[in-house]
């Protein structure tokens, strides 16, 4: 591989077992689902050729789990980094789903006044300084080849958005980062280069992406 180029590749992790669909966030305990495991195994093949020097995770159960087999691939262990964990939320364990969830209760609506910030969990700014910050150390320690760092939906997306310059507010339900899907930012030097993204499970997508959690 050309020694200044270098890529990080944000891998999100797989479905997880929440047969009750609560919004898990940073919760301990739940892990990858049958299907998760097959998402990895997925993500794993889609990045076997790559050149991969680097694999990190986030702390929570489900990102380990799919950080494994990519390792295990390339013949790595798996780093763990916090700057990659999932958003804090104070709805965290509860359903969130319209209808029957914690937002049809009129002690949650406090917590909703500013979806900008956002005002129900970590700010949309925090999440993307952290989580750019683990992407510049992936991307030091992998100069020349190739990093993997396993997070979840929103830390991805944030870091995506502020890549590319957009403003990071936003509606959820237009992330282009579904189940064990993988951003890539190419670099050239320190110089983000090009952003690429890629889905190796969408034929396996059809009902498991509407799974609460992230």
């Amino acid at each position: 591989m050309n020694a200044d180029r270098t890529v990080v590749h944000l891998l999100r992790h797989g479905e997880v077992f929440n047969p009750e669909g609560v919004l898990y966030g940073r919760l301990p305990g739940f892990n990858l689902s049958d299907l998760g495991v097959q998402m990895a195994g997925r993500a794993a093949e889609a990045l076997a050729a790559h050149d991969v020097s680097l694999v990190v995770s986030s702390p929570m159960e489900r990102a380990q789990q799919t950080a494994a087999p990519v390792a295990e691939r390339h013949g790595l262990g798996v780093q763990l980094d916090p700057l990659l964990i999932e958003a804090d939320n104070v709805f965290e364990g509860q359903r969130v789903s319209v209808g029957d969830g914690i937002l049809k209760q009129p002690r949650a609506w406090r917590h909703l006044w500013n979806p900008f910030r956002p005002s129900w969990g970590e700010p949309y700014e925090v999440v993307a300084d952290r989580m750019h910050a683990a992407i510049a150390s992936a991307r030091d320690q992998a100069r020349g080849h190739e990093a993997v760092l396993v997070s979840h939906q929103l830390p991805i997306w944030i870091a995506r958005l502020r890549a590319e310059q957009r403003r990071l507010w936003h509606d959820p339900r237009h992330r282009q980062c579904t189940l064990a899907s993988v951003t890539s930012l190419e670099f050239e030097g320190d110089r983000l280069a090009a952003i690429s993204y890629t889905e190796p499970s969408r034929d396996l997508l059809p009902g498991a992406s509407k799974i609460a959690g992230a």
